[in-house]
């Protein structure tokens, strides 16, 4: 998972040059964020938007009970982990916790997380803006030790100090990219604009251009380079709202390029099921294959585990959006798999399998975040030979159904693909 601790090596002396000049910007930039809620939203929920041509939506329910759904998920959701810190610069500030069973725990995934659905939930929440806010200055208040443009990665922080995770910093700049469609305010895009550049600057690679773990990375190091990488960190759509917002190049490259790994992964790893792997390595050839047992979390770092499950819905969300051929490939093979595996019962899709198929030993609970990233990998099945039925299985099994800050977070975000809920920012 994005909130596991890595690895050792990690290259601070950048950070202690600019940590000074960082902590000014990070003042800045959450200053410039109104505290203040506006009750004037461009995109209030539901949307209901139109996804790619075909593209299935659950159909036991009509569209007024999914956006009920996705309501009521969020209420539940919010009580069991948006919190309000007491700030002493009087400042309203909240956080996103890390589950039931370290609630003073947080990191910056879930502030991620936190920031995208309530830019989505903007319009049924009169109070989304100040909760959007609120978990912007959170961010803002624990940066990086090594790039104070980013987030660290959990708080509190270790006593080895505190740096990044790519995951939570993406999804950070994707929702401030939302918040500046949302709520008409350009200091949401400057923000995030601040927030891409960091990202681009210290956690891409400059030859593979592939996300890095973090910006601990040396990309030339020799424990941790440029060419390991996280599938679950594979965010095609952030990275084409990222071109729109910036103009650079590098991130229709990067885009390019995590769609080409996924596709070699599949071709010369996973040809049977499509599945990649928590953290994949490109060599410089070339040629792509898991990461060895333990390479950062655990000894499941090879297989299809607790960070991939979410691959399905990052890719297959970008497929939907932008219609985009290679993406719809990518998850509907893992899409098709999944439900010839199961015989078409969700009920039984395991917490984990090897790339090969076989599901891993002693995970055979069955997660809604395994569930939900596969139902929106769905959405792109043909809409013959049963698709639409296991589509609305999926959906059965998760629309209700709540376990932990982790799965409920992704679950929601699924949820409200699913729902026909989800947008992509203009970047402009």
């Amino acid at each position: 998972m994005g909130y596991l601790k890595r690895g050792a090596a990690k290259a601070k002396i950048w950070g202690q040059m600019v940590a000074g000049v960082g902590i000014v910007l990070c003042a800045i930039l959450a200053a410039s964020v109104s505290a203040k809620a506006d009750q004037s939203v461009f995109r209030p929920f539901p949307q209901h938007q139109d996804y790619q041509q075909g593209a299935l939506l659950p159909s036991r329910w009509s569209q007024a009970q999914r956006d009920d759904d996705v309501r009521a998920f969020y209420q539940q959701w919010k009580a069991d982990y948006l919190r309000k810190v007491d700030s002493s610069s009087g400042d309203v500030q909240y956080r996103v916790t890390f589950g039931h069973e370290q609630p003073e725990r947080t990191v910056s995934e879930g502030q991620g997380y936190g920031m995208m659905i309530a830019v989505l939930m903007a319009g049924a929440d009169l109070d989304a803006r100040t909760i959007f806010d609120g978990l912007w200055r959170f961010a803002r208040q624990w940066p990086s030790d090594i790039d104070p443009r980013l987030m660290g990665w959990q708080v509190p922080p270790s006593k080895d100090g505190n740096d990044s995770a790519f995951d939570g910093d993406a999804d950070i700049a994707f929702a401030l990219l939302m918040a500046a469609d949302q709520w008409g305010d350009a200091t949401y895009l400057t923000a995030a604009r601040t927030v891409i550049a960091a990202i681009g600057e210290r956690t891409i690679g400059p030859d593979s251009r592939l996300p890095l773990l973090g910006d601990w990375v040396d990309p030339n190091g020799k424990e941790y380079d440029q060419w390991g990488t996280r599938p679950s960190d594979f965010m095609p759509e952030h990275f084409a709202a990222f071109k729109r917002a910036t103009g650079d190049p590098l991130w229709e490259e990067v885009r390019l390029r995590v769609l080409e790994v996924a596709k070699r992964l599949q071709r010369d790893v996973s040809p049977n099921t499509g599945l990649l792997p928590d953290f994949a390595i490109k060599e410089p050839e070339g040629q792509v294959h898991p990461a060895p047992p333990n390479y950062l979390e655990g000894y499941y770092d090879t297989a299809f585990y607790f960070n991939a499950a979410r691959v399905p819905w990052r890719i297959a969300s970008h497929a939907l959006i932008s219609g985009d051929p290679h993406a719809a490939e990518i998850a509907r093979k893992m899409a098709s798999w999944m439900r010839a595996r199961t015989g078409g019962d969700p009920g039984v899709i395991q917490s984990g399998y090897m790339l090969s198929g076989l599901p891993l030993p002693y995970e055979s609970e069955n997660s809604t975040l395994f569930v939900a990233p596969m139902a929106v990998a769905s959405m792109l099945l043909p809409g013959d030979y049963g698709a639409q039925e296991w589509l609305d299985d999926l959906y059965a099994n998760i629309r209700d159904r709540h376990m932990d800050y982790y799965e409920d977070s992704v679950t929601l975000l699924c949820m409200l693909v699913l729902s026909g809920n989800s947008w992509s920012p203009a970047g402009r």
